[in-house]
């Protein structure tokens, strides 16, 4: 077979893009761009070939070569890709398969070319350390098994003297401990499942994530009223008659895990049951030797038991915490996302938290203000297509989310949706002086409510629950290593464009970085209104970048 039946049609791309594999390439090429150091950047060469090609080798040319990596962006099917009354800033509304999960290349298997496919390879470049500023070409080279030269795009990197500084956003995903025990088939908090845990966290860790969710008890999160998700329980408790025991040790080495891999704050799982707080979490105790569960479903928050429980508990974990040092790390919910209806029975919990860990703060995500007026949440976290009556309140440290229900307007980073409604969240948090963002699916692996495990290469949608990609931003890798997504990837962007503002504003303040950041828009931004265009957006963090140059010199 000739050299020229082999050749690949080959275009170098930003990571804004998305591949598809059944439609013809329309975004234009990218041939540089700008980069502070300790930043990892990201962008993409795309190819087509001729006819079926397998076991094709890629490789970096370039001074900066040890620090590139490259992944082939792999497909995944979305059923569910978007709810009905969708927006119009999706790509697709339509099932089929996905460009997201970013695979390793293994040398026994290479890259494939698919014949009339366009396929595409993910490059990081990794500035962490001492990278001498300059411009650095970077040669992404593929090759046939036999050696024999497919393909050449080159792309030029101008790294900036100019420091990325360190994340002030507190920032969580939250951490579901159950699912990688499930998925891989490991006894929860075993040797291999804390390896596991391990190198999930340092994954998340290493994307901006600094926050991580703790399960004291087994978190009280999307499950089915009077369904269990595996134990996943921190404290060992002992029970005897009314009175309890507390053993931390366990907590103690989560948190010695966490510190490890650089997490800085602890969120202790939530105390009562999500969407109402009417409930226990599920809590397992040693009974007269026997393992059993003691609260649950069947537990009325507001009884004498459970609250006689956590009478005796609350004082021994802040006597763990303050033995440790974690009393500035640590922050405690109450229940995810209660409504107004729910509001008598938040008041009772919340009021009987405050006895033991006011001195602590607390935070939930929540969107009606009231909750927050009644002094019931010292930080909320409302939902960022409701939290304009808490910006015109002024609210303190305030945090914002998304999920599945904000998907008019808003930023998101559904499967279906351009990659650069997923990065402007970063101009936005930093508009907005956002101190916290929360989310809640790193890893969820099973379908809605928890009813069962479910495979997320498959299902994308915890089983036609959610539009396809909210529930996880990581896939489970071989041997209990992080498969990464490209929204994963790009929502980093967005805390590094956020950390670039917060430079450009050390040197020459507020008004003239929020100025710049808007040339060019159509109007000011806010969490509903912001440009839609990668162009933009890029050429946005290029200005950012010109200007930390020129003023930093």
């Amino acid at each position: 077979m000739s050299t020229a039946e082999l050749s690949l049609v080959t275009r170098t791309l930003s990571s804004l893009e998305k591949v598809f594999a059944d439609e013809e390439l329309q975004a234009a090429p990218i041939r540089r761009a700008s980069a502070l150091q300790r930043e990892t950047f990201s962008y993409q060469v795309a190819y087509r070939a001729p006819k079926l090609i397998k076991h094709m080798r890629a490789r970096a040319e370039s001074e900066l070569a040890s620090r590139v990596t490259l992944r082939a962006v792999g497909l995944v099917p979305a059923e569910m890709p978007v709810y009905a009354d969708h927006d119009d800033n999706v790509l697709r509304s339509t099932p089929g398969l996905y460009p997201d999960p970013l695979f390793p290349v293994k040398p026994s298997e290479g890259l494939t070319g698919f014949p009339g496919q366009w396929r595409s390879i993910w490059v990081t470049v990794d500035l962490s350390g001492d990278v001498k500023p300059g411009t650095y070409p970077i040669a992404i080279v593929i090759e046939s098994n036999e050696g024999v030269e497919l393909a050449r795009e080159t792309f030029e990197l101008d790294v900036l003297p100019a420091v990325l500084p360190e994340q002030k956003l507190i920032h969580t995903e939250w951490f579901h401990t159950d699912c990688l025990a499930t998925y891989y088939g490991v006894d929860v908090f075993s040797e291999r499942h804390w390896e596991i845990v391990e190198r999930f966290v340092k994954t998340a860790v290493e994307h901006g994530i600094n926050m991580l969710l703790t399960p004291l008890f087994t978190p009280p999160l999307d499950t089915q009223v009077g369904g269990e998700r595996p134990t996943v329980q921190l404290v060992d408790v002992e029970k005897s008659g009314e009175s309890y025991r507390f053993g931390f040790d366990r907590l103690k080495r989560w948190v010695d895990m966490g510190d490890r891999n650089g997490i800085r704050y602890y969120e202790l799982s939530h105390l009562f049951t999500q969407w109402g707080a009417k409930h226990a979490p599920k809590i397992v105790a040693s009974v007269d030797g026997e393992t059993k569960r003691i609260f649950g479903w069947d537990t009325d928050a507001t009884g004498d038991e459970y609250k006689g429980f956590l009478a005796q508990f609350l004082p021994a974990l802040v006597d763990f915490l303050k033995r440790h040092g974690l009393e500035k790390r640590v922050y405690f919910h109450v229940s995810d996302e209660p409504h107004l209806d729910h509001l008598p029975w938040y008041e009772s919990a919340s009021s009987w938290l405050k006895r033991f860990v006011g001195e602590f703060p607390s935070i939930d995500a929540l969107s009606d203000y009231a909750f927050y007026e009644r002094g019931l949440v010292p930080t909320p976290i409302p939902a960022s297509n409701h939290i304009e009556p808490f910006l015109e309140n002024d609210i303190p440290g305030l945090w914002t989310y998304y999920c599945c229900s904000q998907y008019q307007k808003v930023a998101n980073r559904f499967i279906s949706m351009p990659s650069a409604r997923n990065r402007v969240l970063g101009l936005q948090l930093y508009k907005f002086r956002i101190a916290g963002f929360l989310h809640w699916g790193y890893n969820f692996w099973y379908a809605q409510y928890s009813r069962f495990p479910i495979d997320p290469y498959r299902n994308t949608d915890a089983n036609f629950a959610f539009p396809a990609g909210d529930p996880f931003v990581v896939y489970p890798g071989e041997d209990g290593a992080p498969v990464e997504s490209l929204r994963f990837e790009v929502f980093r962007e967005a805390l590094q464009d956020l950390r670039a503002l917060e430079l450009l504003e050390s040197l020459i303040g507020r008004d003239e970085t929020i100025a710049l950041m808007e040339q060019g828009a159509d109007a000011p931004i806010t969490f509903d209104v912001y440009p839609r265009d990668a162009a933009w957006l890029l050429a946005c963090r290029e200005r950012i970048n010109e200007a930390i140059r020129r003023h930093s010199a």
